[in-house]
Formats: structure tokens, C-alpha cells, sequence
């Protein structure tokens, strides 16, 4: 990934259609609601497409699924498959895994052989739609091969736009969104760093205290338009948390150029967007090292 030749790094990129397999019926539900609660277009673009949508804007992104099986019994898309799009097309495209902690050792060995035989690059976690507390101890075997290779993890916080408007929530409990309850899991895992995804509302200021106080503790700014964010959220990316705060879109719920645009107004310092856009991502992600 050669970093001059891109504007941006979209470290949150949702894969949604497989190349291989049906849309699962249960997702659809899901997908149908939460094309309703975004505004957004109810066909989702294959990976292919998302990365000609990238590429044409010549912005990097991370991509993964979000593997909820026990949860939710939705049949996950293959780590497997996303990987392999990313080494066919690593100029623009990073490939992180998902995995269910309620598979604990093995779902540890799959972490394991995805990183090592598929180059993947960091794991994401939504505990209320995987149905888990984030410092549950059937997490930990996933945890400590994370933090072996060094790698970082997303976290979903907040309020969750998927199961927004279904009966009982689609089932998802948002207590599990909580920021605070990934502080444990920064604290025992020193050696991963948690991305800790979109503004947290309505636990906003959990998460920039994490962001502060924990060195490995970081902060995409994904799943909301710029213009709605709280304003301490604007004003720490301003300051201390400039190098902490990271681009992310929630595509293809929201595009990146409708993020970049609303951004551009959002009250940013001229000098802190490099950050956002790229420089922090890239030193995160480790990228031209």
C-alpha cells in the first residue's frame, strides 16, 4: 500500500454480500431495518464493487464481516473470502477477521491460522450483536492471540443502527455497546490495541476518557455523519486526542464521500484532518514500515 498515492484510510468497511453464498434470510431482516434507519440504499455492493469504489477515490479501507453466529444464528461470509480479495488487491485494501468469542479455543485456532496462512490484519468484535460482555473470559483465548501478533481490534460502541426499529431490538441487548466495559480488556491486553468504533453515543464520554487514559485505546469516528457528532467529540480530535482519532465511514451505510463532505464542515482544525484522514491509521495499521 504505497501511502502517497493515497487521499484517506477508511479502517471501517463493512463486507455484506458474498461472492460465494445467498443473502441469509435472518440478515436480511436486519439489513432491511437498517437500510430504513440509515436512509441508505437497501442493495448492498459485493466486495468487488467496494473496491472499485475505493480505488476510483483512491482511499485505502479495512474491511471484515461480523461473524454472530451464536447470537443471532446469521451465517457469517468467510474470513477466508474477504483475505483473499485483500491479497489480490493489497494496494488499497486491508483484511481484518471476525470471529464469534462464543467459539473460544477454536474459534483462537481459526484467529491464529487466519493471521499467519491469510495475512489477515486486525479483528473486529459488536459485542450486542454477537451477544457478549467484552470482558467475558470465553473472549480471552481470542484476546491473547490478538495480542501476540500485536494487532489491533475494533470494537463496536453505542447505540447499534442494526436491529434499530425491530420487534424487541432484533434481540440485541445495547448494554453490551457500552465503552466502559472494553476498559477491563485494554487494561489486561496492554499489547492490543483497541479501536474503539463510532462516537459512543449516548456513552460519548467513555470512550474519549478511555481514549486518554489508555495508550492503546483509540477511536474511530464511523456510523454517524460529522455534522451529528457531539462536540466534544470535534473538540478533543482538535487536541488530545488528535493522534488518537481515526476515519472510518460504516460503508456502505454511509459513503465515504458524504463523510469526507460533512467533515469538511464539522468544525476539524485544517491541521488535524491529515491525522484523522491517514497518518494516524497508517501508524496504527503499521503501514509502510
Amino acid at each position: 500500500m504505497d501511502l502517497s498515492k493515497l487521499k484517506a484510510i477508511d479502517v471501517h468497511v463493512h463486507a455484506e454480500v458474498s461472492c460465494h453464498h445467498p443473502e441469509d434470510p435472518i440478515m436480511g431482516k436486519f439489513l432491511d431495518a437498517a437500510s430504513t434507519y440509515f436512509k441508505a440504499e437497501r442493495r448492498r455492493p459485493t466486495i468487488a464493487e467496494t473496491i472499485a469504489h475505493y480505488r476510483e477515490r483512491q482511499i485505502g479501507f479495512v474491511m471484515f464481516t461480523v461473524d454472530m453466529e451464536a447470537g443471532t444464528g446469521i451465517k457469517r461470509i468467510s474470513n477466508e473470502e474477504i483475505a483473499e480479495a485483500a491479497r489480490e488487491n493489497e494496494d488499497i485494501m486491508i483484511a481484518f477477521a471476525s470471529i464469534d468469542p462464543h467459539k473460544g479455543k477454536m474459534g483462537a485456532l481459526e484467529a491464529r491460522r487466519l493471521v499467519e496462512e491469510h495475512g489477515v490484519k486486525g479483528f473486529k468484535f459488536h459485542p450486542p450483536m454477537q451477544n457478549f460482555h467484552p470482558y467475558d473470559r470465553m473472549a480471552w483465548p481470542l484476546y491473547e492471540v490478538i495480542a501476540e501478533y500485536g494487532l489491533p481490534a475494533i470494537f463496536h460502541t453505542g447505540h447499534s443502527g442494526m436491529g434499530t426499529g425491530m420487534k424487541g431490538g432484533g434481540g440485541i441487548r445495547l448494554k453490551y455497546g457500552q465503552p466502559m466495559l472494553v476498559d477491563d480488556v485494554a487494561v489486561d491486553f496492554p499489547d492490543m490495541k483497541i479501536i474503539l468504533a463510532h462516537p459512543s453515543w449516548p456513552w460519548t464520554d467513555e470512550s474519549l476518557s478511555m481514549a486518554l487514559h489508555k495508550e492503546n485505546v483509540f477511536i474511530d469516528l464511523s456510523g454517524w455523519s460529522p455534522r451529528y457528532f457531539p462536540k466534544q467529540v470535534v473538540q478533543y480530535a482538535n487536541t488530545q486526542l488528535r493522534k488518537k482519532m481515526l476515519f472510518g465511514s460504516d460503508y456502505p451505510l454511509i459513503p465515504p464521500d458524504k463523510w469526507l463532505a460533512d467533515a469538511a464542515e464539522a468544525g476539524f482544525r485544517e491541521e488535524v484532518m491529515p491525522l484523522i484522514l491517514k497518518e494516524n491509521a497508517a501508524k496504527l495499521l503499521k503501514l509502510g514500515v
